[in-house]
């Protein structure tokens, strides 16, 4: 994907920034009857949005979505060649069920395509809505999953909506039902641009900078759009913006976790997408970001930004050639703890292949130590020293919510540096956080030698390598998506969320047309023993091939013969009606 290419390509694919001219007839709210055994039932649910244009979700349900309820994994998927339609996957996800693993419903979206699915949420618990972004056509949807396996459309967050952010990142929703979103590049159009709280920041343009917060109602209308960027700027040395900003900003919010219980949300920078996705952009090192923003939400509406901190460097980065692939470059992703007693935050940085912790994301300036390197996690299974973290493409970032264990995947190195694809593929990783996290403000832990980068930290309250799972991939991308699954089922089939990981999907894919971001276009599936240890799921199989893992590049879907797809944002759900 070429961002800077943003508004021709979304305008031919008739997705950005409201360019939706299509239209369809209302009164589409149809119950699918009773259909044979090999036709799937469809009904669809339609949205008059904010622009006028009735959206519309159509369910094609299969014959195996039938019976109890149970659980399901939902992955979020665009067409791998146009025109086709985008559509949220529901696969069988519960292990007991003869249909584990088949896809049994598919939910299309219109009238538009091209919306380029990015991410869901990052946990999904009882009685939460479904927000789904576009991120090639700045717009996020709103699902309601009561009566799962089937999906209802009940919102849609238009780019009117959001005139001062662009680039619909991630999701987390809150306790009242509504959600923060990241929104990773600029305003709509170049200039100065009003905030809710009636703050102003300039921008220069879609898809670079500053990003934005953005909290969306249950109905997908914006509640607030909010400032990330600082009013004074950031240092201009650091900070590269394409063209420069009158007071330059790092602001291009990605990862994003918020503590409710401390009032706190932290976002993690990425880049400034429209430049930075182009191998021979401009100031290409300066677009990479290394900043952490930590927002007081004591007011839900209107956050105050509290710090910004930045990352620093390792011991592997003093000998690299390329500052653009050192330990501190392009922080995406950032995971919180979860427990009363902790207030620890991770980031993990995408270009560099470190991981960094605080032990107080509260505090007025976060310091951070680069406590493991993804050199080590190759060591386990790979030999050949010369594959490093350096440049490996890590992605999602998950602290399991009892404070256990961190869970990573990384994608693989997108060009190899003097060793094949298949060496430096991508996998997932699991890390043992309980002795860092017991140190609490006392911590020792620091990666600051480079014997530490490839064995890991020295220090006892390291993290500890629980166990790795090679990926392969040579198709220049990998796992970058991931979701933890915390649903136990009991008696009678009744779940009940808990605090224990018992499995996690991955999803093999990352922006179309990107360098390094085609991937395999595989949904995984792995289960975690009592130690942590991810292991591949051999059951979870691809209903055509027979082979592990759901294949999404298939000629046939529910909802027709549209050919190969690409899975991105996935999620576990379970039907309302058998989860207490």
């Amino acid at each position: 994907m070429r961002f800077h290419r943003l508004r021709q390509v979304a305008t031919a694919r008739r997705a950005f920034f409201g360019a939706l001219v299509l239209s369809v007839t209302a009164g589409l709210l149809a119950g699918g009857g009773t259909a044979a055994a090999d036709t799937p039932r469809e009904w669809t649910s339609a949205v008059k949005a904010a622009d006028g244009v009735t959206y519309t979700a159509t369910n094609h349900l299969t014959k195996a979505a039938d019976g109890q309820g149970r659980k399901w994994l939902l992955a979020w998927a665009g067409p791998s060649k146009q025109p086709a339609p985008d559509f949220l996957a529901v696969i069988d996800a519960e292990p007991k069920s003869p249909t584990y693993g088949d896809v049994v419903n598919t939910v299309t979206m219109g009238p538009g395509t091209g919306n380029e699915p990015h991410h869901l949420q990052y946990m999904w618990h009882k009685g939460d809505r479904i927000y789904a972004g576009g991120i090639l056509s700045d717009t996020t949807f709103v699902f309601d999953t009561r009566a799962l396996p089937a999906v209802r459309l009940v919102g849609v967050n238009t780019p009117a909506e959001t005139p001062c952010g662009t680039l619909p990142d991630a999701y987390q929703v809150l306790s009242d039902g509504t959600a923060y979103g990241t929104y990773m590049g600029g305003p709509d159009v170049s200039g100065p641009c009003t905030y809710t709280n009636g703050e102003v920041r300039v921008g220069n343009g879609a898809a670079g900078s500053p990003g934005e917060i953005v909290r969306i109602g249950k109905d997908g209308r914006t509640l607030a759009e909010i400032p990330a960027a600082t009013e004074d700027g950031e240092s201009a040395e650091q900070c590269g913006n394409v063209p420069q900003l009158p007071a330059a900003s790092c602001s291009n919010p990605h990862g994003l976790a918020v503590r409710e219980d401390l009032d706190i949300m932290v976002a993690s920078d990425f880049a400034e997408a429209r430049n930075f996705m182009t191998p021979d952009s401009p100031l290409r090192e300066e677009l990479a970001r290394q900043t952490v923003r930590v927002f007081d939400i004591k007011d839900r509406n209107n956050p105050k930004l509290r710090s910004v901190s930045k990352v620093h460097d390792g011991p592997r980065g003093a000998l690299e050639k390329r500052p653009f692939f050192r330990e501190s470059r392009v922080v995406m992703e950032v995971a919180t703890t979860n427990k009363p007693g902790h207030r620890g935050a991770f980031v993990s940085s995408m270009a560099g292949g470190a991981v960094f912790y605080t032990p107080d994301i509260t505090a007025r300036n976060p310091k951070w130590r680069e406590v493991f390197d993804d050199t080590t996690s190759y060591r386990a299974f790979q030999k050949d020293d010369s594959v490093t973290g350096s440049g490996d493409n890590s992605s999602w970032l998950a602290v399991s919510p009892d404070d256990r264990y961190l869970f990573h995947t990384v994608m693989g190195q997108s060009v190899p540096f003097g060793a094949p694809l298949d060496a430096t593929t991508g996998m997932l990783y699991v890390l043992d956080i309980r002795k860092l996290l017991a140190a609490g403000p006392k911590t020792r832990c620091s990666v600051d030698e480079l014997n530490e980068a490839y064995t890991g930290g020295s220090e006892r309250d390291c993290p500890e390598l629980a166990g790795v799972v090679p990926i392969r991939d040579v198709t220049a991308g990998g796992p970058h998506w991931g979701t933890m699954d915390v649903f136990q089922r009991g008696h009678g089939g009744i779940y009940r969320e808990t605090d224990r990981v018992s499995r996690i999907a991955v999803a093999n894919y990352f922006v179309s047309g990107s360098f390094g971001g085609g991937g395999d276009h595989r949904v995984c599936m792995f289960t975690l023993n009592g130690k942590g240890r991810p292991a591949l799921d051999r059951g979870f199989r691809d209903e055509h091939t027979g082979e592990p893992c759901v294949a999404f590049d298939r000629t046939s879907w529910p909802h027709g013969d549209h050919g190969d797809a690409q899975p991105h944002g996935v999620l576990f759900a379970v039907s309302d009606r058998v989860l207490r």
